[in-house]
């Protein structure tokens, strides 16, 4: 494996938890949020240009949508949001949940035919990762914004990503430290056969932390954010055992994914908001890249609602 090259692309710019990185093939731009701020980011990492919207309540994702905008999960909502209009701020909501919890969106991918799948989770209290347990769910948001709930009782729904050939669909959540992997039908959009794939062991959070965002390369292995530790780890999803660290300058790591003109730079974010001594990682709430990997993703998909 390469050795890997690490540099901050973007300093500073999330003042609470950066999350949620998409790469946007067709304009060479990243799509983050910041989660407690409500912010909305766009990044073209060609013109350099930045576009920022912040909304009233936390925003857990971003993802370009087929029509022009993008779907973002606001609070408990599934909602578009167009940030190239007169008024960016203005929202449509398409889905809401979950009203009488309190709960909302976290993060979420598009699956090969476009369809959503996003998840909720407790909010936290002052401790970042401390929820109340089994709050959240996961769904799954079609084109014609119909919905449905698959999994239930999950504490921190997170990272999710899907073998090439459609067959599995892998699923973190954060609490348990396990990454799941699912049975996969992509016609009906369903999962079944829950089983864990990767497990963190007791008196390991130092090394690995809370399991957070999570993308795959084109080999089939797992790159997973972890957060508290200051790693990205890769895993084998087969064998459960890891494959490479990545050690970054900040400690909460939040998600991944790949981008640039050939999809083999790892895009990272970080979290700012109540990192341990923070004045000793001044560059936290940061966007980082990693090149010389060696692997490579895949074209994320955008949402066709």
């Amino acid at each position: 494996m390469a050795s890997p090259k690490i540099e901050c692309v973007l300093k500073n710019v999330c003042q609470t938890t950066g999350e949620g990185p998409h790469w946007d093939v067709a304009s060479q731009s990243l799509y983050y949020v910041d989660i407690v701020a409500g912010g909305v980011h766009r990044w073209n990492s060609v013109t350099g240009e930045q576009k920022k919207v912040n909304l009233d309540k936390a925003v857990g994702f971003s993802i370009p949508c087929d029509r022009g905008g993008v779907v973002v999960g606001y609070d408990k909502t599934i909602s578009h949001l167009d940030l190239d209009a007169a008024d960016p701020s203005a929202l449509t909501t398409l889905v809401s949940v979950e009203k009488d919890l309190d709960t909302r969106f976290n993060d979420a991918k598009c699956d090969a035919s476009g369809r959503l799948w996003a998840g909720t989770m407790g909010n936290e209290g002052d401790v970042p990762g401390e929820v109340k347990a089994g709050q959240g769910s996961l769904y799954s948001i079609n084109a014609d914004h119909s919905f449905k709930q698959h999994v239930g009782g999950i504490d921190i729904s997170n990272g999710m990503d899907w073998t090439d050939d459609n067959s599995i669909m892998y699923y973190i959540d954060s609490c348990p430290r396990k990454v799941y992997a699912f049975d996969f039908d992509i016609n009906d959009g369903t999962v079944k056969n829950q089983r864990a794939c990767v497990s963190f062991a007791e008196g390991t959070m130092d090394k690995f932390g809370l399991p957070d965002g999570m993308t795959i390369d084109n080999e089939g292995k797992l790159w997973v954010a972890c957060f508290s530790s200051s790693r990205v780890w890769r895993f084998d999803p087969e064998t459960g055992k890891e494959l490479q660290e990545i050690k970054f300058p900040t400690t909460n790591i939040t998600s991944v994914c790949f981008g640039g003109p050939n999809l083999d730079e790892l895009y990272v974010t970080d979290s700012r908001q109540n990192a341990p001594n923070l004045d000793q990682q001044p560059l936290a709430g940061s966007i980082w890249k990693v090149t010389g990997l060696g692997v490579k993703g895949r074209a994320p998909n955008n949402f066709k609602g």
